[in-house]
């Protein structure tokens, strides 16, 4: 195979962006100042190496720290449909350079060049929505009690905001908080995941470029990068009153007990363990879209990636056919190359785990239907490549609790009524995304219901994965209980305040209390 810079461009990608191969890391916007070690980033398309940045390190960090909080004095005082203007740039840079940014989201983290551009796409997205909201920014009014008094509760930045993300949406889910805390009047330090670091050069590259334009201050977009030490340095500051973190379950505890001992705000999206139930009145056609493509998607990377079939015992054996004849026409292979449906895993660590996964749900008396495995030769020298495998498996098995950030779909049995595989589906710790299958009104709605799905997302006819920007992100129980994106989302990256003004020339005491003096 010929080199991915040749074939796809990706160099000339690079140099639009302006990610070379550079000690780039620490950042306030074109200012670059990392001192500590290097990180390698690697591409799990072809092995080949894309770029180096330096970690940051204590000293780096609170010279970040240092600039963010004098932008902020800056930005809080702006008005909100100003700051609305300049993320409408912002969108318009993302529009400019939505090719070339969509073609290294594929090339760094592994998915498909037509999701890295569907990456790209909610990044403007959200900045349509933001720019409205700026307008939007909404408080209450209410009657008091006491007479020549009004009340009323208004909303103000917070601060800075600490931002974590995972590597499976390097520059989306940065963009959900961004822009909305921008809106708010917050700055954001952002730590992308160690593993895609060269999107997140990136991207500040593009955030820099509007606010030199604007003569506005480079502390309202900061950037530092390494492992979960430097996450450290973000969770244990009470400089930042809010730190929302994108990741595993394991590492969302350790945040939110960190935070949570300082007394700090957290807005968690941790793991999700995604089931599909199937019921007698589905649509079979509709349900081998939807349960394919959330399986195989993105590689099983995505945190709303299809885990779990739960099928009707009498529609088990024709949805399992489907399916299985489905996956025999998936084509695994280079991303940048739109005729395949399957990029690589993100690195051999990602591989471990999806053979370990394998192993176990046959150890734990489960039935591989669709053989997995790692590809090797030419097209796959970067050992990233693994075949989409399904399993026939029993709600109970260890394994099926567990996510397993890989394309590995476990076929479950019901019998009896929805109720039966709602308890299948409730039935694990984690609660982000969930769909039904069914043409039938009542089963619809009793999935819809406060008897049915316990996760944050609940649809009828659609996959688990995938999300509009208009509505909140987020899952219930392990997954962290957070919201981010769409609707009144918005309210976490503020501070709420109530406000009573007396615009008479006595002081009436609340529930007529008398204190004459």
């Amino acid at each position: 195979m010929e080199a991915i810079a040749t074939d796809f461009g990706i160099e000339k990608a690079l140099k639009q962006l302006g990610v070379k191969d550079i000690n780039e890391g620490t950042s306030t916007g074109s200012n670059n100042f990392s001192n500590g070690d290097i990180i390698e980033s690697y591409s799990p398309v072809d092995g080949k190496l894309i770029g180096k940045v330096k970690t940051t390190t204590q000293a780096d960090y609170d010279k970040v720290m240092d600039a963010a909080t004098k932008a902020f004095k800056t930005w809080r005082t702006m008005p909100a449909p100003q700051r609305g203007e300049i993320v409408r740039q912002f969108g318009e840079k993302l529009r400019e350079k939505k090719e070339a940014l969509g073609k290294l989201v594929s090339y760094e983290m592994g998915k498909s060049y037509q999701e890295g551009l569907g990456e790209v796409q909610e990044m403007i997205d959200i900045c349509d929505f933001a720019v409205g909201l700026s307008r939007q920014l909404h408080g209450l009014t209410m009657h008091s009690e006491r007479p020549g008094h009004r009340m009323y509760e208004q909303y103000h930045p917070l601060g800075v905001v600490g931002i974590i993300s995972a590597f499976n949406f390097p520059v989306a889910v940065w963009s959900w908080n961004t822009a909305l805390a921008w809106i708010c009047g917050d700055v954001c330090v952002w730590k992308p995941s160690e593993k895609t670091p060269m999107c997140g050069i990136a991207c500040q590259n593009i955030a820099a470029e509007v606010f030199a334009a604007n003569n506005l201050p480079e502390g309202i977009s900061c950037l530092i990068n390494g492992d979960y030490r430097v996450g450290e340095m973000m969770t244990k500051d009470t400089r930042i009153p809010l730190v929302s973190a994108t990741g595993s379950t394991r590492m969302g505890k350790i945040v939110a007990k960190e935070v949570a001992g300082r007394l700090g705000k957290s807005l968690l999206e941790l793991g999700g363990n995604n089931a599909i139930i199937v019921t007698p009145d589905a649509d079979v056609k509709m349900t081998v879209i939807g349960a394919v493509f959330g399986a195989v998607g993105t590689a099983g990377q995505r945190c709303t990636s299809t885990r779990r079939l739960i099928i009707h015992e009498s529609m088990y054996d024709t949805v399992k056919n489907a399916v299985v004849d489905a996956y025999k026409q998936l084509r695994i292979g280079n991303p940048l190359d739109e005729k395949n449906h399957v990029g690589p895993l993100i690195d051999k660590d990602a591989v471990k785990m999806y053979q370990n996964a394998l192993t176990q749900v046959v150890e734990e008396g489960g039935n591989v239907i669709v053989e997995g495995g790692v590809l090797s030769g030419e097209g796959y020298e970067s050992g990233c490549y693994v075949k989409p495998a399904i399993a026939e498996a029993k709600p109970e098995f260890k394994i099926v609790q567990h996510e397993t950030f890989a394309p590995v779909l476990y076929l479950l049995k019901y019998s009896g009524d929805v109720h039966n595989a709602l308890e299948i589906q409730n039935g694990v710790a984690q609660g982000l995304s969930s769909a039904i299958m069914t043409n039938n009104l009542r089963e619809a709605e009793a999935f819809l219901s406060v008897q049915g799905s316990d996760c944050g997302i609940a649809n009828v006819n659609i996959g688990t994965s995938g999300a509009e920007i208009g509505g909140a992100f987020g899952g219930e129980k392990e997954t962290g209980g957070g919201r981010e994106s769409g609707s009144d989302a918005w309210k976490v990256y503020m501070r709420r305040q109530t406000n009573t003004i007396n615009y008479t020339t006595s002081l009436p005491l609340a529930q007529g209390i008398k204190f004459d003096l």
